[in-house]
Protein backbone atom coordinates (compact mmCIF):
# COMPACT_ATOMS: atom_id res chain seq x y z
CA UNK A 1 0.00 0.00 0.00
CA UNK A 2 1.61 3.28 -1.09
CA UNK A 3 1.62 6.28 1.19
CA UNK A 4 -0.47 8.99 -0.37
CA UNK A 5 0.78 12.54 -0.66
CA UNK A 6 -2.74 13.76 -1.33
CA UNK A 7 -4.94 14.48 1.68
CA UNK A 8 -8.41 13.39 0.58
CA UNK A 9 -10.02 13.09 3.97
CA UNK A 10 -10.04 15.55 6.85
CA UNK A 11 -7.36 14.92 9.45
CA UNK A 12 -8.63 13.03 12.45
CA UNK A 13 -7.48 14.49 15.73
CA UNK A 14 -7.22 11.48 17.95
CA UNK A 15 -6.79 11.25 21.69
CA UNK A 16 -3.89 10.11 23.80
CA UNK A 17 -0.67 10.48 21.81
CA UNK A 18 1.91 8.33 23.56
CA UNK A 19 4.74 10.63 22.47
CA UNK A 20 3.41 13.41 24.65
CA UNK A 21 1.56 11.51 27.35
CA UNK A 22 2.22 9.06 30.11
CA UNK A 23 -0.62 7.00 31.47
CA UNK A 24 -3.52 8.83 29.85
CA UNK A 25 -7.20 8.01 29.41
CA UNK A 26 -9.69 6.24 31.68
CA UNK A 27 -12.69 4.18 30.51
CA UNK A 28 -15.75 2.83 32.32
CA UNK A 29 -18.14 0.16 30.95
CA UNK A 30 -21.64 -0.44 32.33
CA UNK A 31 -23.96 -3.26 31.26
CA UNK A 32 -27.74 -2.87 31.01
CA UNK A 33 -28.34 -4.72 34.27
CA UNK A 34 -25.97 -2.41 36.14
CA UNK A 35 -27.66 0.85 35.11
CA UNK A 36 -30.67 2.47 36.73
CA UNK A 37 -32.74 2.58 33.54
CA UNK A 38 -31.48 -0.39 31.56
CA UNK A 39 -29.16 1.63 29.33
CA UNK A 40 -25.64 0.57 28.50
CA UNK A 41 -22.84 3.09 29.02
CA UNK A 42 -19.19 3.58 28.22
CA UNK A 43 -16.99 6.53 29.10
CA UNK A 44 -13.70 7.90 27.88
CA UNK A 45 -11.28 10.69 28.77
CA UNK A 46 -8.92 11.92 26.05
CA UNK A 47 -6.11 12.96 28.37
CA UNK A 48 -3.41 14.65 26.35
CA UNK A 49 -1.10 17.63 26.52
CA UNK A 50 -1.69 18.32 22.83
CA UNK A 51 -5.29 17.23 22.30
CA UNK A 52 -7.83 19.96 21.51
CA UNK A 53 -11.35 19.49 22.81
CA UNK A 54 -13.92 19.52 20.01
CA UNK A 55 -16.83 17.31 18.98
CA UNK A 56 -16.07 15.37 15.80
CA UNK A 57 -18.92 15.03 13.32
CA UNK A 58 -19.13 12.94 10.16
CA UNK A 59 -22.47 12.75 8.26
CA UNK A 60 -23.64 9.50 6.78
CA UNK A 61 -22.24 9.26 3.26
CA UNK A 62 -22.65 7.15 0.15
CA UNK A 63 -19.23 6.86 -1.48
CA UNK A 64 -18.62 6.43 -5.22
CA UNK A 65 -16.93 3.24 -6.33
CA UNK A 66 -13.15 3.53 -6.04
CA UNK A 67 -13.21 6.06 -3.20
CA UNK A 68 -10.28 6.00 -0.80
CA UNK A 69 -9.89 7.04 2.80
CA UNK A 70 -6.58 8.41 4.01
CA UNK A 71 -5.19 7.06 7.26
CA UNK A 72 -3.26 9.52 9.41
CA UNK A 73 -0.93 8.93 12.32
CA UNK A 74 -2.77 9.77 15.54
CA UNK A 75 -0.21 12.20 16.92
CA UNK A 76 1.59 13.75 14.00
CA UNK A 77 -1.18 13.88 11.36
CA UNK A 78 1.33 12.27 8.99
CA UNK A 79 -0.48 10.28 6.31
CA UNK A 80 0.15 6.54 6.65
CA UNK A 81 -1.78 5.15 3.69
CA UNK A 82 -4.90 5.23 1.61
CA UNK A 83 -7.29 2.31 1.80
CA UNK A 84 -10.53 1.58 -0.07
CA UNK A 85 -13.63 3.23 1.35
CA UNK A 86 -16.79 1.20 1.89
CA UNK A 87 -19.91 2.02 -0.11
CA UNK A 88 -21.71 3.64 2.84
CA UNK A 89 -20.51 5.09 6.14
CA UNK A 90 -22.77 5.85 9.10
CA UNK A 91 -23.10 9.22 10.78
CA UNK A 92 -20.86 9.71 13.80
CA UNK A 93 -21.07 12.28 16.56
CA UNK A 94 -17.85 12.09 18.52
CA UNK A 95 -17.22 8.39 19.08
CA UNK A 96 -20.84 7.25 18.69
CA UNK A 97 -22.71 6.49 15.49
CA UNK A 98 -26.32 6.75 14.38
CA UNK A 99 -26.95 3.13 15.45
CA UNK A 100 -25.77 3.90 19.01
CA UNK A 101 -22.52 1.97 18.49
CA UNK A 102 -19.75 3.65 20.48
CA UNK A 103 -16.09 3.23 21.29
CA UNK A 104 -13.40 4.48 23.68
CA UNK A 105 -9.79 3.50 24.30
CA UNK A 106 -6.77 3.46 26.54
CA UNK A 107 -3.21 2.83 25.42
CA UNK A 108 -1.29 0.23 27.41
CA UNK A 109 1.77 -0.04 25.20
CA UNK A 110 2.83 -3.56 26.09
CA UNK A 111 5.90 -5.30 24.71
CA UNK A 112 7.84 -2.79 22.61
CA UNK A 113 9.13 -5.42 20.18
CA UNK A 114 5.56 -6.11 19.06
CA UNK A 115 5.07 -2.73 17.40
CA UNK A 116 4.78 -3.24 13.65
CA UNK A 117 6.79 -0.64 11.75
CA UNK A 118 5.01 -1.64 8.53
CA UNK A 119 1.45 -1.34 9.87
CA UNK A 120 -0.90 1.08 8.14
CA UNK A 121 -3.89 1.32 10.51
CA UNK A 122 -3.34 3.10 13.80
CA UNK A 123 -5.64 2.80 16.82
CA UNK A 124 -7.38 6.11 16.14
CA UNK A 125 -8.32 5.04 12.62
CA UNK A 126 -9.67 1.78 14.03
CA UNK A 127 -11.93 3.80 16.30
CA UNK A 128 -13.41 5.99 13.61
CA UNK A 129 -13.57 3.39 10.87
CA UNK A 130 -15.24 0.84 13.12
CA UNK A 131 -18.11 3.09 14.14
CA UNK A 132 -18.51 4.38 10.60
CA UNK A 133 -18.93 0.80 9.38
CA UNK A 134 -20.63 -1.18 12.18
CA UNK A 135 -24.25 -1.47 13.32
CA UNK A 136 -23.44 -3.36 16.53
CA UNK A 137 -20.62 -3.78 19.03
CA UNK A 138 -19.92 -7.28 17.74
CA UNK A 139 -19.69 -6.06 14.18
CA UNK A 140 -17.27 -3.33 15.33
CA UNK A 141 -15.01 -6.02 16.79
CA UNK A 142 -14.96 -7.82 13.45
CA UNK A 143 -14.32 -4.60 11.53
CA UNK A 144 -11.33 -3.84 13.77
CA UNK A 145 -9.92 -7.36 13.42
CA UNK A 146 -10.37 -7.40 9.64
CA UNK A 147 -8.72 -4.00 9.20
CA UNK A 148 -5.68 -5.07 11.22
CA UNK A 149 -5.35 -8.35 9.35
CA UNK A 150 -5.66 -6.65 5.98
CA UNK A 151 -3.48 -3.58 6.45
CA UNK A 152 -1.38 -4.23 9.54
CA UNK A 153 -1.61 -2.51 12.92
CA UNK A 154 0.47 0.65 13.34
CA UNK A 155 0.15 1.39 17.07
CA UNK A 156 1.18 -0.17 20.37
CA UNK A 157 -1.07 -2.13 22.72
CA UNK A 158 -4.65 -0.83 23.11
CA UNK A 159 -7.75 -1.51 25.17
CA UNK A 160 -11.06 -0.59 23.55
CA UNK A 161 -14.46 -0.08 25.16
CA UNK A 162 -17.09 -1.00 22.56
CA UNK A 163 -20.81 -0.70 23.16
CA UNK A 164 -24.23 -0.70 21.59
CA UNK A 165 -27.71 -0.40 23.04
CA UNK A 166 -27.70 -4.03 24.22
CA UNK A 167 -24.19 -4.88 25.42
CA UNK A 168 -20.68 -3.61 26.09
CA UNK A 169 -17.37 -5.30 25.34
CA UNK A 170 -13.75 -4.78 26.31
CA UNK A 171 -11.27 -5.60 23.52
CA UNK A 172 -7.50 -5.71 24.05
CA UNK A 173 -4.96 -6.03 21.27
CA UNK A 174 -1.32 -5.68 20.41
CA UNK A 175 0.70 -5.95 17.21
CA UNK A 176 2.94 -8.86 16.26
CA UNK A 177 6.13 -7.00 15.50
CA UNK A 178 8.04 -6.78 12.23
CA UNK A 179 9.48 -9.91 10.62
CA UNK A 180 10.34 -9.12 7.02
CA UNK A 181 10.72 -11.99 4.56
CA UNK A 182 10.45 -12.47 0.80
CA UNK A 183 7.09 -13.82 -0.33
CA UNK A 184 7.86 -16.74 -2.66
CA UNK A 185 4.82 -16.04 -4.82
CA UNK A 186 5.01 -12.26 -5.19
CA UNK A 187 8.80 -12.00 -4.75
CA UNK A 188 8.10 -8.97 -2.56
CA UNK A 189 9.50 -8.42 0.92
CA UNK A 190 6.67 -8.30 3.44
CA UNK A 191 5.98 -8.65 7.12
CA UNK A 192 4.94 -12.22 7.79
CA UNK A 193 3.50 -11.18 11.16
CA UNK A 194 1.13 -8.54 9.81
CA UNK A 195 -1.92 -7.92 11.99
CA UNK A 196 -2.44 -8.20 15.72
CA UNK A 197 -3.31 -10.64 18.46
CA UNK A 198 -6.40 -9.75 20.45
CA UNK A 199 -9.20 -10.85 22.75
CA UNK A 200 -12.64 -9.33 23.34
CA UNK A 201 -14.93 -10.11 26.28
CA UNK A 202 -18.51 -9.08 26.88
CA UNK A 203 -19.20 -7.41 30.23
CA UNK A 204 -21.63 -9.82 31.98
CA UNK A 205 -25.16 -8.58 32.56
CA UNK A 206 -25.41 -6.68 35.84
CA UNK A 207 -21.65 -6.04 35.97
CA UNK A 208 -19.30 -3.16 35.23
CA UNK A 209 -15.69 -2.91 34.11
CA UNK A 210 -13.01 -0.27 33.64
CA UNK A 211 -9.55 0.10 32.15
CA UNK A 212 -6.90 2.78 32.45
CA UNK A 213 -3.75 2.21 30.38
CA UNK A 214 -2.99 -1.32 31.45
CA UNK A 215 -4.28 -4.52 29.85
CA UNK A 216 -6.84 -6.04 32.23
CA UNK A 217 -7.96 -9.27 30.56
CA UNK A 218 -6.25 -12.24 32.16
CA UNK A 219 -7.64 -15.79 31.75
CA UNK A 220 -10.76 -16.34 29.66
CA UNK A 221 -12.88 -19.20 28.37
CA UNK A 222 -11.09 -20.90 25.50
CA UNK A 223 -12.76 -21.70 22.20
CA UNK A 224 -15.71 -24.04 22.75
CA UNK A 225 -18.06 -22.89 20.01
CA UNK A 226 -20.78 -22.15 22.55
CA UNK A 227 -19.60 -19.18 24.64
CA UNK A 228 -16.15 -18.61 23.17
CA UNK A 229 -14.96 -18.47 19.55
CA UNK A 230 -11.96 -17.33 17.54
CA UNK A 231 -11.83 -15.35 14.33
CA UNK A 232 -12.10 -18.67 12.52
CA UNK A 233 -15.72 -18.81 13.68
CA UNK A 234 -17.08 -15.45 12.51
CA UNK A 235 -20.30 -17.18 11.45
CA UNK A 236 -21.11 -17.66 15.15
CA UNK A 237 -20.25 -14.09 16.17
CA UNK A 238 -23.87 -13.00 16.53
CA UNK A 239 -25.00 -15.98 18.61
CA UNK A 240 -26.31 -14.46 21.83
CA UNK A 241 -24.41 -16.95 24.00
CA UNK A 242 -21.00 -15.94 22.66
CA UNK A 243 -19.20 -13.98 25.39
CA UNK A 244 -15.57 -14.24 24.25
CA UNK A 245 -13.94 -13.73 20.85
CA UNK A 246 -10.20 -13.86 20.19
CA UNK A 247 -7.66 -14.19 17.42
CA UNK A 248 -6.91 -17.81 16.57
CA UNK A 249 -3.15 -17.30 17.01
CA UNK A 250 -3.34 -15.40 20.31
CA UNK A 251 -1.73 -18.18 22.34
CA UNK A 252 0.35 -19.87 19.63
CA UNK A 253 2.01 -16.56 18.76
CA UNK A 254 2.97 -16.07 22.42
CA UNK A 255 4.53 -19.54 22.39
CA UNK A 256 6.33 -18.79 19.12
CA UNK A 257 7.88 -15.65 20.65
CA UNK A 258 8.84 -17.43 23.86
CA UNK A 259 6.49 -15.39 26.04
CA UNK A 260 4.40 -18.36 27.22
CA UNK A 261 5.18 -22.00 27.98
CA UNK A 262 2.28 -23.15 30.18
CA UNK A 263 -0.93 -24.95 29.32
CA UNK A 264 -3.50 -23.01 27.27
CA UNK A 265 -6.04 -22.73 30.08
CA UNK A 266 -3.53 -20.74 32.15
CA UNK A 267 -2.91 -18.18 29.42
CA UNK A 268 -3.40 -14.55 30.56
CA UNK A 269 -3.43 -11.81 27.92
CA UNK A 270 -2.35 -9.12 30.38
CA UNK A 271 0.44 -11.09 32.01
CA UNK A 272 1.88 -12.22 28.69
CA UNK A 273 1.54 -9.14 26.50
CA UNK A 274 1.58 -6.34 29.11
CA UNK A 275 3.39 -7.63 32.22
CA UNK A 276 2.35 -5.90 35.43
CA UNK A 277 4.77 -3.76 37.46
CA UNK A 278 4.61 -1.09 40.15
CA UNK A 279 3.91 1.78 37.75
CA UNK A 280 1.14 -0.14 35.96
CA UNK A 281 -0.57 -0.71 39.30
CA UNK A 282 -0.04 2.71 40.85
CA UNK A 283 -0.63 4.86 37.77
CA UNK A 284 -3.25 2.72 36.00
CA UNK A 285 -4.96 0.08 38.11
CA UNK A 286 -5.40 2.57 40.95
CA UNK A 287 -7.76 4.57 38.73
CA UNK A 288 -9.80 1.43 38.06
CA UNK A 289 -9.81 0.64 41.79
CA UNK A 290 -11.00 4.14 42.58
CA UNK A 291 -14.04 3.79 40.29
CA UNK A 292 -14.82 0.31 41.62
CA UNK A 293 -14.42 1.54 45.19
CA UNK A 294 -17.20 4.10 44.70
CA UNK A 295 -19.72 1.33 44.01
CA UNK A 296 -18.48 -1.79 45.79
CA UNK A 297 -17.81 -2.05 49.53
CA UNK A 298 -15.46 -5.01 49.09
CA UNK A 299 -12.68 -3.18 47.23
CA UNK A 300 -10.55 -2.51 50.30
CA UNK A 301 -8.92 -5.91 49.94
CA UNK A 302 -7.38 -4.77 46.63
CA UNK A 303 -5.86 -1.57 48.01
CA UNK A 304 -2.36 -3.05 48.35
CA UNK A 305 -2.56 -4.31 44.78
CA UNK A 306 -3.77 -1.02 43.32
CA UNK A 307 -1.09 0.96 45.14
CA UNK A 308 1.68 -1.35 43.90
CA UNK A 309 2.47 -3.01 47.24
CA UNK A 310 1.23 -6.49 46.37
CA UNK A 311 0.91 -7.35 42.68
CA UNK A 312 -0.08 -10.96 43.25
CA UNK A 313 -3.74 -10.34 44.10
CA UNK A 314 -5.18 -8.79 40.97
CA UNK A 315 -8.53 -7.05 40.83
CA UNK A 316 -11.25 -8.80 38.83
CA UNK A 317 -11.97 -7.59 35.32
CA UNK A 318 -15.68 -7.29 36.12
CA UNK A 319 -17.43 -6.45 39.39
CA UNK A 320 -21.05 -6.24 40.43
CA UNK A 321 -21.83 -2.78 41.84
CA UNK A 322 -23.69 -2.42 45.13
CA UNK A 323 -26.08 -0.04 43.42
CA UNK A 324 -27.13 0.68 39.87
CA UNK A 325 -25.53 3.56 38.02
CA UNK A 326 -26.63 6.48 35.86
CA UNK A 327 -24.69 8.97 33.72
CA UNK A 328 -24.34 11.40 36.63
CA UNK A 329 -22.52 8.71 38.60
CA UNK A 330 -20.00 8.23 35.82
CA UNK A 331 -19.52 11.99 35.59
CA UNK A 332 -18.66 12.10 39.28
CA UNK A 333 -16.22 9.17 38.92
CA UNK A 334 -14.46 11.12 36.17
CA UNK A 335 -13.80 13.87 38.71
CA UNK A 336 -11.97 11.68 41.20
CA UNK A 337 -8.69 12.80 42.82
CA UNK A 338 -8.48 9.89 45.30
CA UNK A 339 -10.67 11.79 47.75
CA UNK A 340 -11.43 9.78 50.87
CA UNK A 341 -8.20 7.79 50.72
CA UNK A 342 -4.79 8.30 52.29
CA UNK A 343 -3.58 9.38 48.83
CA UNK A 344 -6.04 12.29 48.52
CA UNK A 345 -4.21 14.73 46.26
CA UNK A 346 -5.56 17.74 48.13
CA UNK A 347 -4.09 16.66 51.47
CA UNK A 348 -0.30 16.54 51.07
CA UNK A 349 2.27 19.32 50.81
CA UNK A 350 2.15 19.22 47.01
CA UNK A 351 -1.38 20.62 47.14
CA UNK A 352 -0.03 23.95 48.35
CA UNK A 353 -2.01 26.25 50.64
CA UNK A 354 -5.24 25.99 48.67
CA UNK A 355 -5.68 22.23 48.39
CA UNK A 356 -4.94 21.86 44.69
CA UNK A 357 -5.41 18.16 43.75
CA UNK A 358 -3.15 18.40 40.69
CA UNK A 359 0.56 18.08 40.08
CA UNK A 360 2.17 19.55 37.00
CA UNK A 361 4.00 17.15 34.74
CA UNK A 362 6.28 15.28 34.40
CA UNK A 363 4.65 12.46 36.31
CA UNK A 364 7.95 11.08 37.58
CA UNK A 365 10.86 13.19 38.77
CA UNK A 366 14.31 12.90 40.31
CA UNK A 367 15.80 14.36 43.45
CA UNK A 368 19.33 13.65 44.67
CA UNK A 369 19.67 10.68 42.37
CA UNK A 370 16.40 8.99 43.35
CA UNK A 371 13.25 8.73 41.26
CA UNK A 372 9.91 9.82 42.69
CA UNK A 373 6.41 10.21 41.28
CA UNK A 374 3.19 12.15 41.57
CA UNK A 375 -0.08 10.27 41.81
CA UNK A 376 -1.94 9.79 38.53
CA UNK A 377 -5.60 10.38 39.29
CA UNK A 378 -8.63 10.01 37.06
CA UNK A 379 -9.29 13.75 36.87
CA UNK A 380 -6.36 15.54 35.30
CA UNK A 381 -5.74 19.03 33.98
CA UNK A 382 -4.60 17.95 30.51
CA UNK A 383 -7.85 16.43 29.28
CA UNK A 384 -8.83 17.45 25.77
CA UNK A 385 -12.34 16.08 26.09
CA UNK A 386 -14.24 13.35 27.89
CA UNK A 387 -17.65 11.77 27.57
CA UNK A 388 -20.20 9.38 28.92
CA UNK A 389 -22.11 7.66 26.13
CA UNK A 390 -25.54 6.33 27.01
CA UNK A 391 -27.24 3.79 24.73
CA UNK A 392 -30.90 2.79 25.17
CA UNK A 393 -32.55 -0.11 23.35
CA UNK A 394 -36.18 0.78 24.08
CA UNK A 395 -36.01 3.88 21.89
CA UNK A 396 -35.35 4.36 18.18
CA UNK A 397 -31.62 4.75 17.60
CA UNK A 398 -32.07 8.40 16.64
CA UNK A 399 -33.34 9.13 20.15
CA UNK A 400 -31.71 6.37 22.18
CA UNK A 401 -28.08 7.44 21.92
CA UNK A 402 -26.80 10.37 23.99
CA UNK A 403 -23.19 11.54 24.02
CA UNK A 404 -22.70 13.43 27.30
CA UNK A 405 -19.70 15.45 26.15
CA UNK A 406 -17.39 17.83 27.98
CA UNK A 407 -14.11 19.58 27.18
CA UNK A 408 -11.03 20.15 29.33
CA UNK A 409 -10.60 18.95 32.93
CA UNK A 410 -13.53 16.73 33.97
CA UNK A 411 -13.64 18.43 37.37
CA UNK A 412 -14.38 21.81 35.86
CA UNK A 413 -16.33 20.82 32.77
CA UNK A 414 -20.05 20.43 32.17
CA UNK A 415 -21.30 17.35 30.34
CA UNK A 416 -23.69 18.46 27.60
CA UNK A 417 -26.17 15.97 26.03
CA UNK A 418 -25.73 15.50 22.29
CA UNK A 419 -28.18 13.07 20.72
CA UNK A 420 -26.61 10.71 18.16
CA UNK A 421 -28.90 11.78 15.30
CA UNK A 422 -28.31 15.54 15.40
CA UNK A 423 -27.64 16.98 11.96
CA UNK A 424 -24.74 19.25 12.93
CA UNK A 425 -22.60 20.38 15.86
CA UNK A 426 -22.99 23.83 17.47
CA UNK A 427 -20.15 26.17 16.54
CA UNK A 428 -18.87 26.43 20.12
CA UNK A 429 -18.01 22.69 20.07
CA UNK A 430 -17.32 22.28 16.34
CA UNK A 431 -14.06 21.27 14.71
CA UNK A 432 -12.08 24.22 13.39
CA UNK A 433 -13.19 26.72 16.04
CA UNK A 434 -9.74 27.35 17.47
CA UNK A 435 -7.06 24.76 18.16
CA UNK A 436 -4.30 24.12 20.70
CA UNK A 437 -2.26 26.96 19.23
CA UNK A 438 -5.13 29.30 18.36
CA UNK A 439 -7.30 30.90 21.03
CA UNK A 440 -10.97 31.39 20.20
CA UNK A 441 -13.25 33.24 22.58
CA UNK A 442 -16.24 31.41 21.07
CA UNK A 443 -14.82 27.90 21.54
CA UNK A 444 -16.04 25.83 24.48
CA UNK A 445 -12.53 24.40 24.98
CA UNK A 446 -10.99 27.82 25.60
CA UNK A 447 -13.89 29.07 27.71
CA UNK A 448 -13.59 26.07 30.02
CA UNK A 449 -9.79 26.28 30.11
CA UNK A 450 -9.81 29.92 31.18
CA UNK A 451 -12.07 29.18 34.12
CA UNK A 452 -10.12 26.06 35.10
CA UNK A 453 -6.80 27.89 35.13
CA UNK A 454 -8.24 30.53 37.41
CA UNK A 455 -9.68 27.85 39.69
CA UNK A 456 -6.24 26.24 40.03
CA UNK A 457 -4.96 29.43 41.70
CA UNK A 458 -7.32 29.31 44.69
CA UNK A 459 -8.78 25.84 44.30
CA UNK A 460 -10.48 25.24 47.65
CA UNK A 461 -12.01 28.72 47.57
CA UNK A 462 -13.18 28.76 43.96
CA UNK A 463 -14.37 25.18 43.44
CA UNK A 464 -17.51 25.44 45.61
CA UNK A 465 -18.74 28.18 43.26
CA UNK A 466 -17.82 26.08 40.23
CA UNK A 467 -19.43 22.85 41.42
CA UNK A 468 -22.62 24.68 42.40
CA UNK A 469 -23.17 25.97 38.87
CA UNK A 470 -21.92 22.72 37.34
CA UNK A 471 -24.41 20.71 39.37
CA UNK A 472 -27.25 23.08 38.53
CA UNK A 473 -26.65 22.74 34.79
CA UNK A 474 -26.11 18.99 34.77
CA UNK A 475 -29.12 18.42 37.02
CA UNK A 476 -31.27 20.34 34.58
CA UNK A 477 -29.95 18.34 31.64
CA UNK A 478 -30.65 15.09 33.47
CA UNK A 479 -34.18 16.22 34.23
CA UNK A 480 -34.62 17.22 30.58
CA UNK A 481 -33.96 13.73 29.22
CA UNK A 482 -37.36 12.11 29.70
CA UNK A 483 -39.49 15.02 28.41
CA UNK A 484 -37.04 15.52 25.53
CA UNK A 485 -37.25 11.83 24.67
CA UNK A 486 -41.06 11.92 24.82
CA UNK A 487 -41.32 14.95 22.57
CA UNK A 488 -38.82 13.52 20.11
CA UNK A 489 -40.58 10.14 20.08
CA UNK A 490 -43.91 11.77 19.38
CA UNK A 491 -42.40 13.64 16.44
CA UNK A 492 -40.50 10.58 15.26
CA UNK A 493 -43.68 8.54 14.90
CA UNK A 494 -45.07 11.16 12.54
CA UNK A 495 -41.90 12.31 10.81
CA UNK A 496 -38.36 11.20 11.80
CA UNK A 497 -36.82 14.28 10.17
CA UNK A 498 -38.81 16.57 12.46
CA UNK A 499 -37.59 14.61 15.46
CA UNK A 500 -34.00 15.07 14.33
CA UNK A 501 -34.54 18.82 13.86
CA UNK A 502 -35.98 19.00 17.37
CA UNK A 503 -33.07 17.08 18.92
CA UNK A 504 -30.53 19.13 16.99
CA UNK A 505 -32.05 22.34 18.32
CA UNK A 506 -32.17 20.94 21.85
CA UNK A 507 -28.51 19.90 21.86
CA UNK A 508 -27.44 23.15 20.20
CA UNK A 509 -29.33 25.26 22.73
CA UNK A 510 -27.91 23.19 25.58
CA UNK A 511 -24.37 23.68 24.28
CA UNK A 512 -24.69 27.42 23.67
CA UNK A 513 -26.35 28.04 27.03
CA UNK A 514 -23.65 26.08 28.82
CA UNK A 515 -20.78 27.93 27.17
CA UNK A 516 -22.43 31.33 27.78
CA UNK A 517 -23.06 30.42 31.43
CA UNK A 518 -19.47 29.27 31.88
CA UNK A 519 -18.07 32.40 30.30
CA UNK A 520 -20.18 34.53 32.66
CA UNK A 521 -19.14 32.38 35.61
CA UNK A 522 -15.50 32.95 34.71
CA UNK A 523 -16.06 36.71 34.72
CA UNK A 524 -17.85 36.50 38.06
CA UNK A 525 -15.07 34.44 39.68
CA UNK A 526 -12.38 36.84 38.47
CA UNK A 527 -14.16 39.76 40.12
CA UNK A 528 -14.93 37.83 43.30
CA UNK A 529 -11.45 36.39 43.95
CA UNK A 530 -9.18 38.99 42.35
CA UNK A 531 -5.83 39.58 44.08
CA UNK A 532 -6.46 36.95 46.74
CA UNK A 533 -9.37 38.87 48.25
CA UNK A 534 -12.93 37.57 48.44
CA UNK A 535 -15.50 40.19 47.61
CA UNK A 536 -18.72 39.93 49.56
CA UNK A 537 -21.78 38.88 47.55
CA UNK A 538 -25.25 37.53 47.99
CA UNK A 539 -27.12 35.46 45.43
CA UNK A 540 -24.56 36.32 42.78
CA UNK A 541 -24.65 40.10 43.36
CA UNK A 542 -21.68 41.92 44.84
CA UNK A 543 -22.42 44.05 47.90
CA UNK A 544 -21.64 47.79 47.98
CA UNK A 545 -20.99 50.07 50.93
CA UNK A 546 -23.81 52.41 49.95
CA UNK A 547 -21.56 54.81 48.08
CA UNK A 548 -20.58 52.70 45.09
CA UNK A 549 -17.51 51.10 46.65
CA UNK A 550 -17.45 47.37 47.44
CA UNK A 551 -17.92 46.31 51.02
CA UNK A 552 -14.59 45.45 52.58
CA UNK A 553 -13.46 42.15 51.07
CA UNK A 554 -12.52 39.14 53.15
CA UNK A 555 -8.85 38.24 53.37
CA UNK A 556 -8.74 34.67 54.65
CA UNK A 557 -4.98 34.32 54.22
CA UNK A 558 -3.45 30.87 54.58
CA UNK A 559 -4.62 27.77 56.47
CA UNK A 560 -2.91 26.75 59.72
CA UNK A 561 -1.22 23.79 58.06
CA UNK A 562 0.53 26.08 55.58
CA UNK A 563 1.56 28.54 58.31
CA UNK A 564 3.16 25.62 60.14
CA UNK A 565 5.11 24.67 57.03
CA UNK A 566 6.50 28.23 56.78
CA UNK A 567 7.57 28.25 60.43
CA UNK A 568 9.02 24.74 60.23
CA UNK A 569 10.99 25.75 57.14
CA UNK A 570 12.23 29.21 58.23
CA UNK A 571 12.01 29.16 61.99
CA UNK A 572 11.92 32.68 63.48
CA UNK A 573 12.75 34.42 60.21
CA UNK A 574 9.23 35.92 59.98
CA UNK A 575 8.62 36.24 63.74
CA UNK A 576 7.66 39.75 64.84
CA UNK A 577 9.98 40.62 67.72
Amino acid sequence: MKISKILVFIVYLFSCNSTFNLMACTNYLVSKGASTDGSTMISYAADSHIRYGELYFRPATDWPAGSLVTIYDRGTAEPLAQIPQVAHTYQTIGFMNEHQVSIGETTFGGREKLTDSTGLIDYGSLMFLSIQRAKSAREAIKVIADLMNTYGYASSGESFSIGDANEVWIMELIGKGTDMKVNKKTKLTENVNKGAVWVAMRVPEGYISAHANHARITQFTLRDGKTSITDKDWDKLYDADIQVVYSHDLISFARQKGYFEGIDIDFSFSDIYNPLDFEAARFCELRVWSMFNHVNADMGKYWDYATGKNLSRRMPLFIKPDRKLNPRDLMSFKRDHLEGTELDMAKDIGAGPFGLPYRWRPLTWEYEGKEYFHERTTATQQTGFSYIIQMRNWLPDAIGGINWFGVDDASTTVYVPFYCSISDVPFCFAEGNGDMLTYSETAAFWVFNRLAHFAYLFYDRVMPDVTKVQNTIESKFSADVLPTDDKALSLYRENPEEAIKFLTKYSTDAANTTVDTWRNLGDFLLVKYMDGNIKQEKDGLFLENGYGYPQSPKQPGYPESYKKQIVDDKGDRFLIK
